[in-house]
């Protein structure tokens, strides 16, 4: 039976909900944050800012990451920036039009007052990171400077090089080290949470393996936060590092918090393309050198000739040609679609004819190398050690590839989960990005709620707790989740099959690839459904995992990953067979206009769809949030 979903957004204008909220929300006093518990799983940019900001009011954190190390997280691979409305330029940017380019990005799929408060907060983001040290990109005269991404007219996106995400976790990581130093903040790394204990509909702690020992543990606190990322790699071959999962969130929603509009997963349309079957990732090259760079394909089919000898008139600019509005600075979604859509036509360039050039001779010409390198130097260096050719002197060839997921566990105002006490921020949520996630919004997101939302809204539900005690590890609960996992570990152990989680995931990630990927048809859908069905049975029975449960054993961590994969990519599926409709990544070949775009279903679609777990991966419940906008009229979504 569907559910009422509270979303609690505060009252009044929308410039002033997050006024009012902070005026009014419940604080706990100094004396008493010491007293209260806090885990924070995962220790990329949304991780680490929390963890530093709670401790840093006083309350007591446990901090998890699987990696050696914090600074491993895999926010330091972000590359081309981080967005902030503070008109720099004086190009007419403003908090209302940030507000207005990330919901159209979305494509008129996302909560208004979210996604007003992540553009109201951007601008405290740059003075927070400057603060910490972050070495931004800046004008000769001293300023900060910026450059535009996809999706929006004005250039808001403040960077540093192409190491952005690094530059950013650093700062983090320094603020989270120091409150390690002052003892509010307990890290534990080399640690997976594989479980999330309840008690009394409230979450109370985690259960966690030692990945340098095998050994479980149980852990308890007040409240819960998951900070763990995305689910980009359930596509095996995306821009993920190979590490990145989503077992957190998923054994989260196992114990009721709702999965949020899982089927939106963003292809990047700047990444290297694959070279071949033995590829485990795939290389992201930063959205950013689309301001500079041109993207083409011959116009001829099959074209074997080198870039530089194929002349202009025999080349399609097709961005620039379709969408003149925007160019070369068209979404994400709708650029790698246009991708696609060269390579199947037989226009793709590479050994393998799966790529599209990036072009900057043009950019050279004008501004000069040395300028180029100034803006791009360090992308243009990987660029050549990967693939041995000077971007300087030929085009670089670039393809779609996986890479961000705008669904992930459904969350209210307060950034809090269906399970009380159990909160999610950064990509492990899925509130501010729509359909399809405008570039540079990841890393702001991920800030925006650890240093400057959760503080808050956290403190708002720790009010009521300030009289609970601390909860025993060593209690029936926690003991019973830790039976169930290690049970669960001894089965993949005791399984000895033919076949790998590698194995299992590479054919997992073909599948939705090529049937809840750029393109989805709901015969492809239904079909997927099924194969993946028989092939999560096949996985139970013929799974293959060396070695035991109480010692270090990669395996066995890839093993966990890859089942709940299993069933997060049929609750994908599900998703996105139910959408009848075009909206953003979700591109539905039966539902476009006749100039081949998408085609959204305002009257019957305009919610957020959240999944509840029954027991059963093939029966998940649906409930709907409703999507009401009292500021602005959603409208059809071109950039032409």
């Amino acid at each position: 039976m569907s559910r009422i979903l509270e979303v609690r957004i505060p009252d009044g204008p929308l410039p002033e909900k997050w006024s009012n909220y902070k005026a009014k929300a419940r604080l706990v006093s100094p004396n008493n944050r010491k007293k209260l518990d806090v885990i924070v799983v995962g220790t990329g940019l949304a991780g680490a800012s929390a963890a530093a900001s709670l401790a840093e009011m006083g309350y007591n954190v446990k901090s998890f990451c699987f990696q050696d190390s914090p600074r491993r997280a895999h926010s330091v691979a972000a590359q081309g920036g981080v967005n902030a409305s503070k008109n720099y330029r004086n190009d007419g940017d403003n908090v209302f039009r940030f507000f207005y380019d990330t919901i159209k990005g979305g494509d008129f799929r996302s909560r208004e007052a979210n996604v007003y408060r992540l553009a109201e907060c951007s601008a405290s983001l740059i003075d927070q990171a400057v603060a910490q040290g972050v070495p931004f990109a800046r004008e000769y005269g001293g300023y900060l400077r910026n450059r535009s991404f996809g999706g929006v007219q004005v250039s808001r996106t403040f960077y540093a090089r192409g190491q952005t995400g690094q530059q950013l976790l650093l700062g983090a990581y320094q603020a989270l080290m120091r409150q390690v130093s002052a003892k509010k903040v307990t890290l534990y790394a080399r640690h997976e949470m594989l479980d999330l204990v309840v008690i009394d509909g409230r979450a109370r702690g985690i259960i966690a393996r030692n990945l340098d020992t095998g050994q479980t543990e149980r852990h308890a606190a007040h409240a819960v936060v998951l900070a763990t990322g995305g689910f980009g790699k359930i596509y095996y071959l995306s821009t993920l590092a190979m590490g990145c999962n989503a077992s957190a969130i998923w054994r989260a929603h196992k114990k009721g918090a709702f999965m949020a509009n899982p089927s939106w997963t963003q292809i990047h349309p700047t990444c290297l393309p694959q070279s071949g079957a033995y590829q485990s990732k795939l290389t992201l090259m930063s959205e950013s050198l689309r301001n500079d760079g041109r993207i083409w394909v011959p116009l001829q089919h099959d074209d074997t000739r080198a870039p530089g000898a194929i002349p202009e008139e025999e080349r399609d600019y097709y961005l620039e040609r379709k969408y003149p509005s925007f160019g070369n600075l068209a979404p994400r979604d709708i650029a790698s679609r246009a991708a696609k859509e060269q390579i199947d036509a037989g226009k793709g360039v590479g050994p393998l004819k799966n790529a599209v050039y990036l072009d900057f001779s043009k950019a050279i010409g004008e501004y000069g190398k040395s300028t180029i390198t100034e803006r791009y130097g360090n992308l243009f260096t990987m660029y050549k050690k990967i693939t041995g050719i000077d971007a300087y002197r030929e085009p670089m060839k670039i393809s779609p590839a996986a890479h961000f997921s705008m669904g992930g566990l459904w969350v209210d105002y307060d950034l809090m989960t269906s399970v009380p006490g159990l909160f999610a921020i950064g990509e492990a949520n899925f509130s501010d990005h729509g359909a399809n996630r405008l570039g540079a919004n990841s890393l702001l997101q991920a800030c925006v709620d650890g240093y400057f939302v959760l503080p808050y809204t956290l403190q708002n539900y720790l009010a009521d707790e300030i009289r609970t005690p601390r909860f025993d590890p060593d209690s029936t609960p926690f003991i019973e989740v830790e039976r169930a996992v290690k049970a669960q570990l001894q089965q993949f152990t005791d399984c000895r099959g033919s076949k790998t989680a590698d194995e299992f995931h590479r054919e997992l990630g073909r599948e939705l690839y090529d049937k809840c990927g750029l393109l989805r048809s709901g015969e492809g859908l239904r079909n997927a459904i099924r194969n993946i069905r028989e092939l999560r049975e096949a996985f139970r029975h013929d799974l293959l995992v060396p070695g035991h449960t109480d010692e270090v054993n990669s395996e066995l961590e890839k093993a966990g990953r890859v089942a709940d994969y299993m069933e997060i990519a049929e609750l994908m599926c599900i998703d996105a067979l139910h959408r009848e409709e075009s909206c953003g990544a979700h591109f539905r070949e039966e539902y476009q206009t006749a100039e081949g775009e998408a085609r959204r279903d305002d009257e019957r679609f305009c919610y957020s769809a959240a999944w509840q777990w029954t027991g059963n991966p093939s029966e998940p419940v649906l409930h709907k949030e409703p999507l009401v906008f009292e500021t602005i009229t959603p409208t059809v979504r071109s950039y032409k």
